[in-house]
């Protein structure tokens, strides 16, 4: 059963080719012959297996929630899950089990979706290689020596290595794109609003988004179409219709005016700019029209996106105290020791290098030079790409600067990293949708993704985009 779609195991199910439990224990199967890829931190075999037997018993019965009932999917571990660890691959919720599903996975719920259990991270979603976890770094399916990307590289590489059909992540700053170029799969990050974050924990809460990882486009849009939507419980979710699923992407781009920004070529590896240049040519054989544009404050976005982002992280961060939930540090005399012993030895080397810049960027006489600075530096790239979308529908651009790199390569260098998100920060800063679709492989055999950007809330031109270049690349 691995590596097949959700089109066609649902068409199976429905048809009575198979049933949840054959595919589930198929997953496990491949789960437990690839465990070194370390891309899940808690499998969920008795939960998914009890899932499953509920599901096939629904469709025996006639009674399918959804077309996608018995489906299985992997959950990024920061999004709640009822009674399942949910870690955040941070030392100082290693144990903790919440009381409460998110809204993004109770309506997979309520779809007939089964759990398979929860993927690895960067601590917290903060880093770019997945290598900051807790529970050991995930690897590159395609190379076991490179990194799968991050912070949902767990996820990534899941779908990518055929250990599960589709998966759930977070993209605060690029978390689903890049590791999906690295890991050569299809990802999602919808418009800022669309997707609820109840339940999401929270690392930086103006910029979080929930989205879908899968191996083919319409795949990864009929679960994000499944996921979308108001919710009661968070107040920047948007009331606005799902208009994306499967049954509405064609691939039809004709007249279609595709903006390519010249910023978002600079130092980029030259494998990736001539597989873009590529596809920028096969879309307009298409029929699409393809135009040069500028998005002039690229440049500053990494240091406007990393005030913000450990700003907000600095107060979210603030609730892991040792006193209400999670790790405490033991033998503690006194209630300031309790509070600065288990942050010390609860969270990691790059959680706290963040909490400590955010909390300088927030403090009393640093706030009006730093962080309101870095908030009108955002309201100039929100402008940028408002005015840039006057005279496009869409935007092409690349996603990284490079393929996946080395295992420990990076990592004891933050800068180096910070600056590798440069083309993927922008849309969260700007809350417009994104995504990344493979495109080929370098010299070395790594996968190279394009990414595609919209207007708010007009992911049905991005997936028809995306479709377009999945139809005219054959990998």
């Amino acid at each position: 059963m691995a590596m097949k779609t959700v089109s066609l195991l649902s068409q199976m199910l429905e048809q009575g080719e198979t049933t949840s439990g054959e595919i589930v224990q198929s997953y496990f199967q491949a789960i437990e012959a690839h465990s070194d890829i370390n891309a899940y931190i808690t499998v969920t075999k008795d939960v998914a297996l009890q899932q499953a037997h509920e599901s096939d018993k629904r469709r025996k019965e006639g009674k399918p929630k959804s077309k996608f009932d018995g489906i299985p999917i992997a959950i990024k571990d920061n999004i709640c899950t009822k009674g399942v660890l949910t870690t955040c691959a941070s030392g100082i919720l290693q144990n903790f089990i919440p009381p409460y599903n998110a809204t993004a996975y109770q309506k997979l719920l309520d779809a007939g979706f089964v759990l398979l259990g929860k993927t690895n991270l960067d601590e917290f979603a903060m880093g770019s290689t997945t290598e900051t976890s807790f529970f050991g770094p995930t690897k590159n399916p395609v190379d076991t020596t490179k990194v799968p990307g991050g912070s949902s590289g767990g996820s990534a590489a899941a779908v990518a290595a055929g250990l599960a059909p589709v998966a759930l992540g977070s993209d605060t700053g690029g978390s689903i794109r890049q590791p999906a170029s690295f890991c050569g799969c299809v990802g999602i990050k919808p418009t800022y609003g669309r997707v609820s974050r109840y339940g999401l924990v929270a690392y930086a809460s103006s910029l979080d988004q929930i989205g879908t990882f899968a191996n083919t486009v319409k795949d990864a849009a009929n679960v994000l179409a499944v996921i979308s939507g108001i919710d009661e419980h968070d107040a920047t979710s948007i009331n606005k219709p799902v208009d994306f699923d499967a049954s509405a992407i064609t691939g039809t781009i004709k007249g279609l005016r595709i903006g390519v920004p010249q910023e978002y070529f600079n130092g980029v590896q030259g494998a990736i700019v001539t597989a873009v240049k590529d596809v920028l040519q096969k879309l307009e054989a298409k029929g699409a029209i393809i135009q040069d544009i500028s998005l002039q404050y690229t440049d500053y976005a990494v240091p406007i996106y990393y005030l913000i982002a450990t700003a907000e992280a600095s107060s979210n961060l603030a609730r892991y105290d040792g006193v209400r939930y999670g790790y405490r540090s033991k033998n503690i005399q006194k209630l300031k020791d309790l509070y600065v012993k288990t942050r010390q030895e609860g969270f990691g080397k790059e959680v706290k290098r963040r909490i400590i810049l955010g909390t300088f960027a927030l403090s009393s006489g640093y706030y009006d030079a730093y962080y309101l600075k870095a908030l009108k530096g955002r309201r100039l790239i929100i402008d940028d790409f408002t005015k840039a979308f006057e005279t496009c529908d869409c935007i092409v651009a690349p996603v990284t600067t490079t393929t996946a790199f080395g295992i420990g390569e990076k990592i004891s260098d933050p800068l180096s990293l910070y600056m590798a998100d440069i083309l993927t920060i922008q849309a969260n800063l700007a809350g417009i949708p994104g995504m990344s679709v493979p495109i080929g492989k370098d010299a070395q055999g790594l996968p190279i993704g394009v990414q595609v950007m919209a207007k708010h809330f007009n992911e049905k031109v991005m997936l028809n985009v995306a479709q377009a270049i999945e139809d005219s690349v054959i990998l």
